[in-house]
Order: C-alpha cells, then structure tokens, then sequence
C-alpha cells in the first residue's frame, strides 16, 4: 500500500480521488444520454467533491506530481466543461432551439468548451507541482461548472429564457480567460 503514499506512483490517494472525479464525468455523461439530468447533476457535484479533496490529500501527503497535475486537468474539462455544456446543450437547447438558433447554441456550446479547454491548458502550462497561488487569474472551471449549474436551474424553473442561457454561457466562457481575480480557498 505504500504506492498511495508516494508521488511517483500514477495511482497514488491523490490520483485515485482524481480517477473518482472522472468516473462521476463519464457516469455523468451517460445519464445526460438518457435524460436523467436529476442523476447527471448529483455525479456531477460527487466529481465536484472528489475535485477538492485531490488537491487537498496531494498538498497534505506530498503527492503533487506532473502526472497528477495533467490528470487533474483532464478530470476536470470532463467534469467542469463537457459535462455542464452537454447537459444545457441537452436539457435545454435541444427542447428550445431549432434551425438558426440551434446553431448558435451549438457555436455557444462550443465557444464554451474551447474556452475552458484554453483555460486549463493555460493553468498547466503555469502549474508547479504542490504550489498553490492566493487567487486565480480568471474564473477556474469549477466556478464556471456551478455558475452553468445555476444558469440551467434558472432555466429549468423557467426564470431564464433559452435564449438568456445562450448568452450567459458566452459571458461564463469568456469569464474562464479573464483578467477577473477569483481567491483560491
């Protein structure tokens, strides 16, 4: 058992926080195939929980690493860009949207993803393994992830219009690429 505890080792207890996040995504994505976003959002939020305690566990025991810091980055886009944009994409523009305005849904969508992608991208390539910075430059993806939470309930309860989630989704997006300083908790 001592490969939990040592840096080197891809499965370490950090890394296997990070594997739970990932499995929660993909659990995630497939229950936003079938329409059960109630399910979608609660892996969601279990990824979410696994994300925070990576970090914590890999800071605590020493276990910060190029590998976990590039996993964590992939559990990540799963769970906080991919996830989120699929389920609106899903739950909302889909039952919405048609023709021209399905399309720029669609480009919304992808604007998003590229955003986020870009984003983490970017935090890796500043990364150093086991530094933890007093904020962030931009909004961090998981702030991203919850603000889109928050846009699909107001949906979901009808507060918002499709067409303000599109827009709300491009402002989100930008946000990620921002200058904006968010602390780090």
């Amino acid at each position: 058992m001592k490969f939990l505890f040592t840096s080197k080792s891809h499965f370490n207890l950090a890394n296997l926080f990070t594997f739970v996040n990932i499995t929660a995504g993909l659990l995630a994505t497939y229950f936003i195939t079938q329409n059960n976003f109630f399910l979608a959002i609660i892996l969601a939020w279990v990824g979410g929980a696994f994300d925070i305690f990576d970090g914590k566990i890999a800071r605590k025991y020493s276990l910060s690493s190029e590998f976990g810091i590039q996993l964590d980055s992939f559990a990540d886009f799963l769970s906080f860009v991919l996830v989120p944009v699929f389920l609106i994409f899903q739950a909302v523009y889909s039952i919405s949207f048609s023709g021209i305005w399905m399309f720029f849904a669609g480009v919304a969508s992808i604007y998003y993803v590229i955003f986020g992608l870009r984003r983490l991208i970017e935090f890796n390539i500043n990364a150093d393994a086991g530094e933890v910075s007093k904020y962030f430059t931009g909004v961090p993806t998981p702030l991203g992830a919850i603000l889109l939470w928050l846009i699909y309930l107001g949906s979901a309860y009808e507060f918002l219009s499709p067409y303000l989630v599109v827009i709300a989704m491009i402002l989100i997006g930008w946000s990620l690429n921002s200058k904006i300083k968010v602390p780090h908790p």
